[in-house]
C-alpha cells in the first residue's frame, strides 16, 4: 500500500474541481479522525440537516444573519431577536430553537433575504411565538422559497416536573418537602408537576381528641387518624392505617383549605360527659373528632362515639351504659377504635374505662379499683421523625378510702386519668389528637381536655 502525505489538495486550475477516486472506489476514514466542514456540503444525503451551533444567541445584538447549514439556540429572555436568513440556494438549511422557552414572551422574527420567499410569501416575515419550539427551514426553489421541514416542542419530550406549593410550616428532607399545619390554613398548589416527577401527595390527617368525663369518668377517645401509604413520597415508615385501600392524593393548581380540629372540652360537674373533638380536613380526607368520655351520674355514663370512642364512666346495674363506638362515621381503613367499658359488680362499680385509640380499643376496667388505660395510637415518620399520635385518654381512679388506680394515657398523646383523692384528668397532648383523661369524684372533678389535631402533607419536590 502506497502512502501520500500532503497538507493541502487543490485543483490544477483556479476555481476548478478536484475529484477523489473513480466510481466504485471506497475511501475509509479511520477511527479517531475528524472531518470539519467550513463550507457547503452537497451530495452526502444530508440535505435539510443542520449542524447546531451551541453558542447561544441572545438579544445582544438584537439581530444576526444565519449561515447556511447551521442551527441556532436563541435566548429571548432579554428581548426579541431577528434572524436574517442567508441568500436562498436550493438545499440551503437553517435551524432555530427556543433556548429558554421564552418565544411566547419575546418572539423571534425570521426575515428572508431580498426577494426570497418563506412558504411562497415574499411580503411578510415569519414570527416564532411558541415557547420551546424548534424549527428547521430548507430553501427549495424560487416559487416556495424557505419551507419548514421539521418542527417540535420541548414539551413533547417528557421530563420530570414537580409539585410547587406553599402553606403551613415547611421543612425539607432530601428530595421531599413537608408541610405541617397545627392550625387552620391553606395548602396552595402553584404547579402540579407530572408522573415523572410528582403530581400527588402523601398525607396524615388527625382530628382533635375527645375530652375526659368529669366524675368517676372514662377517658376521651382519640381524634380520627387517617394516613396515606407513603407511595407518593416514600422513604418513611407509615402506620398500619396507611395500608390499602388508602391512596396518595392527586393535586391540581388551587388552594386547599386545611382544617385542624380543636381538642374536646373537659367534662365538668355541670356537663358530665367530655366534649367531642373537632374534625380535621384536607382535600377529600376528613377525620372525625374523638368522642368524649362518659361520667356519673346517669344518664351520662356512656362514652361518646367519634373517630375513636370515649370510655364509659361509673355506672350501676340498670343504668344502660354503652361504650363510645369508634370509626364513626365509618371509613376504610378505620380511623379509630371504640372506648372501653367499666365494671359493674351489681352493687355499684368504680372501675371506669379508657378511651379508644387509633390502633387499639380503650381498656376495660379490670376490676372495681382499677381503671382502663387509653387505647394505643399510631406511629408514622411522615415528618421524618417517628411520632405516635391519636392515643386514647385513661379512665379515672375512682373514689372512697381504697387506693384506686387510674388508667394510663394511650401512647400517642393520650392523657392519664385522675388519681384519687383529688386532681383533674390529664389533658391530651396538643397536635396529637390524644384523648383527655377522665376526672374522679373529688377535688376539681373535671376531665382533661382533648389534644388538638394536626395535618401533615408530604411530596417530592426535586
Amino acid at each position: 500500500m502506497s502512502e501520500i502525505k500532503v497538507n493541502k489538495i487543490s485543483p490544477r486550475t483556479a476555481c476548478g474541481t478536484t475529484t477523489l477516486g473513480d466510481s466504485g472506489d471506497t475511501f475509509t476514514i479511520p477511527a479517531g479522525v475528524s472531518i470539519t466542514n467550513s463550507g457547503t456540503a452537497s451530495g452526502f444525503g444530508a440535505t435539510g440537516a443542520v449542524s447546531w451551533n451551541t453558542t447561544v444567541k441572545t438579544h445582544s445584538p438584537s439581530s444576526f444573519t444565519a449561515v447556511n447549514g447551521e442551527g441556532y439556540f436563541i435566548n429571548t429572555t432579554g428581548g426579541a431577536v431577528t434572524v436574517n436568513l442567508p441568500a436562498g440556494t436550493a438545499g440551503a438549511v437553517v435551524g432555530i430553537k427556543d433556548y429558554a422557552n421564552t418565544f411566547n414572551t419575546n418572539a423571534v422574527t425570521v426575515a428572508p433575504n431580498g426577494s426570497d420567499k418563506i412558504g411562497g410569501d415574499n411580503t411578510t416575515d415569519a414570527n416564532l411565538e411558541t415557547a420551546g419550539i424548534a424549527v428547521t427551514f430548507v430553501f427549495v426553489d424560487s416559487t416556495q422559497g424557505w419551507l419548514v421541514t421539521d418542527s417540535g416542542l420541548q414539551s413533547e419530550l417528557p421530563t420530570a416536573e414537580f409539585i410547587t406549593a406553599t402553606g403551613g410550616t415547611i421543612t425539607t428532607t432530601g428530595n421531599f418537602k413537608i408541610h405541617t399545619f397545627t392550625g387552620p390554613g391553606t395548602f396552595c398548589v402553584s404547579s402540579v408537576g407530572n408522573a415523572a416527577g410528582s403530581n400527588s401527595v402523601d398525607y396524615l390527617v388527625v382530628a382533635g381528641g375527645g375530652g375526659g368525663g368529669s366524675t368517676y369518668a372514662g377517658g376521651g377517645g382519640a381524634g380520627g387518624y387517617r394516613e396515606s401509604p407513603g407511595t407518593a413520597s416514600g422513604c418513611y415508615s407509615v402506620s398500619p392505617l396507611g395500608t390499602s385501600p388508602a391512596v396518595a392524593l392527586p393535586v391540581s393548581v388551587q388552594g386547599y383549605t386545611v382544617t385542624v380540629g380543636s381538642g374536646g372540652t373537659s367534662g365538668s360537674p355541670g356537663s358530665r360527659q367530655g366534649g367531642s373533638g373537632g374534625v380535621s380536613t384536607f382535600s377529600t380526607i376528613t377525620s372525625a373528632g374523638g368522642g368524649g368520655g362518659g361520667s356519673d351520674p346517669a344518664p351520662a355514663h356512656s362514652g361518646v362515639p367519634g373517630g375513636s370512642g370515649g370510655g364509659t364512666g361509673y355506672f350501676t346495674t340498670g343504668d344502660g351504659t354503652t361504650t363510645g363506638t369508634g370509626n364513626t362515621p365509618p371509613v376504610s381503613p378505620p380511623q379509630g377504635n371504640p372506648g372501653g367499658i367499666g365494671t359493674n359488680p351489681g352493687v355499684g362499680g368504680h372501675g371506669v374505662a379508657g378511651g379508644g385509640g387509633a390502633t387499639a380499643a380503650g381498656g376495660n376496667a379490670p376490676n372495681c379499683t382499677t381503671a382502663g388505660a387509653g387505647g394505643a395510637g399510631a406511629t408514622s415518620s411522615i415528618n421524618n421523625t417517628p411520632t405516635a399520635r391519636a392515643g386514647g385518654g385513661g379512665g379515672a381512679g375512682g373514689g372512697g378510702p381504697q387506693p384506686y388506680t387510674p388508667g394510663a394515657g394511650g401512647t400517642g398523646g393520650g392523657g392519664a386519668g385522675a388519681t384519687n383523692p383529688g386532681g383533674a384528668g390529664t389533658a391530651g397532648t396538643v397536635n396529637t389528637g390524644g384523648g383527655g383523661g377522665g376526672g374522679n369524684e373529688t377535688g376539681p372533678s373535671v376531665g382533661g381536655t382533648g389534644g388538638s389535631g394536626v395535618v401533615i402533607i408530604r411530596y417530592k419536590f426535586q
